[in-house]
């Protein structure tokens, strides 16, 4: 029984896992975005998380501790260089998991794993949203109610004088 077991093994052993976790961060970090399963997903975004995390405050002590992770040069680079930059204000959620339906051949789940600041149209859409407003007021209601009811209330005691001065 797997009680208090919170890894997800992936049916692979330990140093199996291990090196596909590394590789899949490498990829994730130099292209920003990688497709995969639905499992492998969530266990990627456990083992980068704290990787992104660290790369917040670049040092040697980091750098050497992200390698011992990645074993990429390049991807460490890209790490502490841009990525570093993008996520400097983010709290913690740097990835995103967006489900993409199944995969023919074995009918597993697939998903699309990504950084979150580099999805641009995601960006665009927040934006655009957080500047719409589709609250309506009372008080808006009221003050265009407001003239067109004065307007002919004005129009009557000017009639009714007319016909007084004659």
């Amino acid at each position: 029984m797997r009680h208090g077991c919170k890894v997800n093994h992936l049916s692979r052993t330990h140093a199996h896992r291990v090196a596909m976790l590394s590789n899949m961060a490498t990829s994730l970090i130099l292209h920003k975005r990688i497709e995969t399963t639905v499992a492998k997903a969530k266990a990627l975004r456990v083992y980068v998380e704290p990787i992104i995390n660290r790369s917040k405050e670049d040092s040697t002590h980091n750098r050497r501790i992200v390698f011992s992770y990645l074993h990429s040069k390049e991807a460490v680079n890209e790490l502490f260089r841009e990525v570093s930059q993008k996520v400097a204000q983010r709290p913690g959620g740097y990835t995103r998991i967006l489900k993409t339906g199944i995969r023919h051949g074995d009918n597993s789940e697939m998903a699309i794993i990504e950084l979150v600041d580099y999805n641009e149209n995601m960006l665009k859409d927040t934006t655009k949203k957080a500047a719409k407003s589709t609250r309506r007021s009372r008080a808006k209601k009221a003050e265009a109610a407001a003239p067109a009811v004065e307007a002919p209330v004005a129009e009557a005691p000017a009639a009714e004088e007319a016909p007084k001065a004659e």
